[in-house]
């Protein structure tokens, strides 16, 4: 192969081989202790961010998660404490209704007793000026029809007999 040997033709010579070797030293040195540990570092550094990153990270997914659940046992709780004053404002709804309807029943049932009796009384009277009417009439009729004179007394129970018997 012509590469290889061009290559021993050209690399005979001992201070090629000093200077390459030396080349090589010093790109190993200046390489392999000047920058392989600031990249090494640099990369160290940057693992450690990540790796603090994703600590703080699952710390403040842990947190958001602790404060979700937090949120959601307040709102269960709210729910229930309004659920309770609803149920409560019914009630006392429920209870003021029957009051006042327990009320507008005793004052319904008073309007009825005092109107039966004022029905009552209104019979009564009727009753008894209907009695002196057909009195009076019975009277008259008897004496116009067979000009009897009756006594007020005996008309009087004559129409008593028959509106009550």
């Amino acid at each position: 192969m012509p590469q290889i040997s061009q290559f021993a033709e050209s690399w005979y010579a001992a201070s090629q081989i000093f200077w390459v070797l030396l080349t090589f030293g010093f790109v190993f040195l200046v390489i392999g202790r000047g920058m392989l540990p600031k990249v090494e570092a640099t990369v160290d550094a940057r693992d450690r961010k990540v790796a603090d990153d994703l600590a703080a990270a699952k710390a403040a997914h842990s947190a958001a998660d602790q404060i979700e659940e937090s949120y959601r046992q307040q709102s269960d709780a709210s729910r229930a404490a309004a659920q309770k004053a609803v149920t409560e404002a019914k009630d006392k709804a429920a209870r003021d209704a029957e009051k006042r309807l327990a009320k507008v029943e005793s004052e319904l049932a008073e309007k009825q007793s005092a109107a039966e009796a004022d029905i009552a009384a209104a019979r009564t009277s009727a009753m008894a000026e209907i009695e002196s009417v057909a009195t009076e009439a019975a009277s008259d009729l008897v004496a116009k029809l067979s000009g009897v004179k009756v006594a007020a007394a005996d008309a009087k129970a004559a129409v008593k007999a028959v509106l009550h018997g």
